[in-house]
């Protein structure tokens, strides 16, 4: 049975004249194996279907450079190269070649139609690996992007919950302070005065005696205005009780908003001012650091608490 060449089993398969001279001018002539593979692979190729014009000086699928001396080896690499190398040259005898019968020729282009869909096949499921692999890589690179982004997030929260942290134990500390001060003034007048901070039923200051009466007809000196350095504080709560306490005349009036939270029954965390009532005044921030003598609080006052 003579054999149908490389470019005539193209052909006898459907394939294009144009592409199967390609096909067979780029693989060297070295069989309908090595042919079938290329068209696979440049099956998508713009230019598969346009007229190929080969060298000069080179026939259609003459092996050109270094591939006469590997066209040879690169058939029988496999099995089915071997088979088909085998089928080309089954019945070549010198010169000799007996044309094939119809039956022949239908047999062989079923064979070799045969290895291409099983070429095809090979290489849509090659095609479908590198898919799941790349789309595996993909999925490893979307979730190293998620760690690290989980990662940067951790670190932000943990900074805002480290400068929460160091900012309250500041807030702790000047309270402390102003606790510390309170406590060191009130050890002052308790040496000074022989006690601390006088109850509501005592007051400090002795009865105001009538001046004595000049004699007739005599003028004496005008009186004195007397200076305090002290002053009596009463201050009433949300609830109605009441506080009262002595403070240094040139204490600022925040001492008696701290001594009110330390002692009185506000809720922690309530934010509130103080108001004198005759006159009406609601101290501002900027009161809290004036003297209680400069607010005219000084000899005795009243103060009333009330929220902000």
């Amino acid at each position: 049975m003579a054999e149908l060449s490389t470019l005539e089993s193209l052909l006898e398969m459907g394939f294009g004249r144009n592409s199967a001279e390609r096909a067979v001018a780029n693989t060297g002539n070295q069989g309908i194996e090595r042919a079938m593979d290329w068209l696979v692979e440049h099956e998508g190729d713009p230019d598969i279907d346009e007229p190929y014009v080969p060298p000069v000086g080179v026939p259609l699928g003459g092996p050109v450079g270094d591939q006469a001396s590997q066209a040879q080896p690169a058939v029988a690499d496999t099995a089915e190269g071997t088979d088909i190398l085998d089928m080309e040259q089954e019945i070549q005898d010198g010169d000799t070649r007996r044309p094939m019968t119809e039956e022949e020729k239908r047999e062989q282009v079923k064979r070799l139609e045969d290895l291409m869909r099983l070429k095809q096949a090979e290489r849509r499921e090659r095609e479908r690996a590198e898919e799941v692999e790349r789309e595996k890589q993909r999925r490893k690179h979307g979730q190293e992007l998620l760690h690290i982004k989980q990662k940067l997030q951790d670190d932000e929260l943990k900074k805002m919950a480290d400068l929460r942290s160091r900012e309250k134990m500041e807030d702790k500390m000047a309270k402390q302070r102003v606790k510390d001060k309170i406590a060191r003034d009130r050890e002052e007048r308790a040496k000074k005065f022989g006690g601390g901070c006088a109850p509501a039923a005592e007051s400090t200051s002795a009865p105001v005696q009538p001046p004595p009466s000049s004699p007739v007809g005599g003028q004496g000196p005008p009186p004195t205005k007397k200076e305090y350095d002290e002053c009596r504080i009463q201050v009433r709560l949300l609830d109605g009780s009441a506080l009262t306490a002595v403070f240094k005349a040139q204490e600022p009036l925040a001492a008696v908003r701290v001594y009110v939270q330390m002692n009185g029954n506000t809720p922690e965390g309530q934010d509130f001012t103080l108001l004198s009532p005759y006159p009406r005044q609601v101290y501002t921030e900027l009161d809290m650091e004036k003297p209680l003598k400069e607010l005219g609080l000084v000899p005795t006052a009243v103060l009333v608490v009330i929220k902000k």
